[in-house]
């Protein structure tokens, strides 16, 4: 059985409204992000993002997401109406331990990023709007687990 990630309440009051909802019908068709991504026809870190209040959805987002998590239309409409409140979840720096050890690599790569990313393509800087990401999982030949994650924005 896939693990499935839930909400965690220590977050729930820095969360838009909508976020409990969709948590709670995802915990309970025991669905993972992935499995609804599929359904939705995008990105499983763009439906993470969703659930968080971090991404905006089309009318087709919400037709399929109402099916996928039997949410009443109307009511998931209401709730994904408006814009991403963005930014707003976390304390800086982050203190659950996954999201500090990714800020810790900005941290200590940040800098050999951009002069980089200055050598190879100029003065300027990614986008994060004109963005994608993905998540993948690897095991090398000693049955070792690596986490890859791609961060892909136009320049």
């Amino acid at each position: 059985m896939a693990n499935v990630s839930t909400l965690d309440s220590s977050l729930a009051d820095r969360l838009p409204i909508q976020s409990a909802t969709l948590f709670e019908a995802k915990a309970y068709k025991k669905l993972t992000f992935e499995a609804i991504a599929k359904e939705l026809g995008r990105d499983e870190v763009a439906v993470a993002a969703i659930f968080y209040g971090q991404a905006q959805t089309s009318p087709e987002d919400v037709e399929k997401l109402a099916t996928i998590l039997d949410i009443e239309h109307n009511k998931l409409e209401d709730l994904l109406a408006g814009f991403p409140f963005r930014g707003h979840t976390m304390d800086m720096p982050p203190k659950e331990p996954l999201i500090y050890r990714i800020y810790e690599i900005v941290q200590t790569y940040g800098y050999a990023y951009k002069a980089i990313l200055n050598e190879k393509f100029g003065d300027g800087i990614m986008s994060a709007i004109a963005f994608s990401t993905k998540v993948e999982k690897e095991t090398d030949k000693d049955g070792n687990n690596w986490a890859v994650i791609t961060l892909r924005g136009k320049w």
